[in-house]
């Protein structure tokens, strides 16, 4: 039989408060980046529904990458703008479904966000009535003093 010293209690009970600490502090650190994707997320999007062609120019990566189940791939920051201004400027808006986002960190990168959303078409509002959620993903870069879209994935 062995004897648990006073000594091998306050070790296992240090143990357990840094490691709850520890769980507490990545809780923490994940509930601020949640919330700091959403809010990156909201102000693109506004942008993107307002045809703020500025703004959203300066969230995308000078390397973005861009796949789309429907349009394809690009890798032109320039194109995709151009794109979006002949295409969706007063056509087209976004809807994010309320509660779909999930984040999670990429540690040393930045962050990868995941979502549902819905595109409303402004030039035919019967075609609403059909109107799925679809998914996407963003893969945020965290640089030294803003974050950018450096990957997205859109599917319909």
């Amino acid at each position: 039989m062995k004897i648990i010293t006073p000594a091998t209690i306050a070790f296992i009970i240090i143990l357990s408060f840094t490691t709850s600490q520890s769980i507490a502090q990545k809780n923490e650190d994940t509930k601020n980046l949640y919330a700091e994707i959403v809010a990156l997320d909201s102000i693109f999007f506004h942008a993107y529904n307002t045809c703020n062609l500025k703004i959203q120019a300066a969230f995308y990566s000078d390397s973005i990458e861009f796949y789309h189940d429907k349009g394809g791939f690009s890798t032109s920051k320039k194109d995709l703008l151009a794109a979006t201004e002949k295409n969706i400027c007063g056509k087209v808006t976004r809807e994010l479904i309320k509660g779909s986002i999930e984040v999670s960190p990429i540690p040393g990168y930045g962050a990868v966000e995941i979502g549902e959303h819905r595109f409303h078409n402004n030039q035919e509002p019967e075609a609403n009535q059909k109107q799925t959620g679809s998914k996407f993903v963003i893969i945020w870069h965290q640089l030294k003093d803003r974050w950018e879209i450096a990957r997205v994935i859109s599917l319909h």
